[in-house]
């Protein structure tokens, strides 16, 4: 079981030094991974367009400048994204930027992709946003093409090119894991042909969830592919945020995430992620460990000192979060407490 944390982008009001104090203690603390979700850019709300998932509001940093600093702090920890929206970015230069990544990083990147759901994003980065699905597959051979050859060509619709070359390749060449997030026909269809894993949406106790796993295994034989071979990923859902004793919102059960990994391990499911839980539910005294117990693979919660390098972010959560005049940020966007992480 791999155990990977979302970082909190709403760490940017503690500027560069609060930023690295948490990418620090996620290493510190035993966590595999370390990912960025993507967005550029957030649509408001307006009759033409799809209802969003959170607030527009939402402060996101952009993921491929934000790993390179995080590996520029760690040593060990796998730097990803969770997803980056393929379809919008210049494969071209995604597959630079990335091989620079895992450069920089001793080769622990691994890269999470999908096609988004917005169409205000990719209106304003002038991209289409009706044929992602397409471009979108095209995008990822060729990642895969610079990846690999000196002397690359890619005879594709919409991102040809002839005789080009693009050094330094990654440490990890094609062992850069690419994992395909959604859960449409096609996106299923496309991680059992292009992907090295399946970013699944997060647990909402589908019972078609079952029945996506076999299809994405039945799909991979068709392809020539071993199942086996595909990872799957799910998010692990903390419940219900409740008022502790000393004001601060909290998350409400680990014991619900923890039956959440083992229903979860029972179908498949190897890598699981977390919104930032830990940190921010029990402070500089929490420590997050995964224990390997023979066959059996277990979470545990375990009071230590691991997290003294995080500073005062329990006693002053927002000391240096200041909303300017005459603003205000809703409690669920504020830095702090259990539910920083939860918009």
């Amino acid at each position: 079981m791999r155990i990977h944390v979302v970082f909190p982008s709403v760490l940017y009001r503690d500027g560069a030094d609060g930023v690295e104090r948490m990418i620090r203690g996620i290493e510190a603390i035993g966590f595999d991974g370390l990912d960025m979700y993507d967005h550029v850019v957030m649509g408001r709300s307006k009759p033409s367009r799809r209802r969003g998932f959170y607030s527009p509001n939402m402060p996101i940093l952009e993921a491929l400048m934000l790993l390179p600093f995080a590996a520029a702090v760690t040593r060990k920890i796998t730097l990803g994204t969770g997803v980056l929206i393929l379809p919008q970015r210049q494969p071209v230069l995604v597959a630079k930027q990335v091989s620079t990544l895992d450069t920089l990083s001793g080769g622990r990147v691994r890269l999470g992709v999908g096609v988004g759901w917005q169409d205000a994003e990719y209106e304003a980065l002038q991209e289409d946003y009706n044929d992602r699905g397409r471009r979108m597959d095209e995008a990822i051979e060729v990642l895969r093409t610079l990846w690999r050859d000196s002397d690359a060509s890619f005879g594709g619709t919409d991102y040809p090119f002839e005789s080009i070359a693009m050094e330094p390749k990654p440490p990890q060449g094609l062992n850069i894991t690419i994992w395909i997030g959604g859960t449409h026909p096609r996106a299923l269809q496309r991680v059992a042909k292009l992907g090295d894993g399946w970013i699944a949406q997060r647990l909402k106790n589908d019972p078609s969830l079952d029945e996506q796993v076999a299809i994405i295994r039945r799909l991979a034989e068709a392809n020539g592919r071993d199942p086996a071979s595909i990872g799957l990923q799910m998010g692990l859902n903390p419940g219900e945020l409740r008022r502790s004793p000393d004001g601060e919102r909290r998350f409400a059960s680990l014991d619900r995430m923890l039956a959440q990994a083992e229903a979860m391990q029972a179908i498949g499911f190897d890598t699981f992620v977390i919104d930032c839980v830990p940190l921010f539910q029990y402070g500089r005294d929490a420590r997050f460990l995964s224990r390997h117990e023979g066959n059996a693979t277990r979470l545990r919660w375990q009071r230590q000192h691991a997290l003294h390098r995080l500073g005062d972010i329990e006693h002053h959560p927002r000391r240096t979060s200041k909303i300017p005049r005459g603003r205000s940020l809703p409690d669920r966007q504020r830095y702090g407490g259990g539910g920083a992480c939860r918009f």
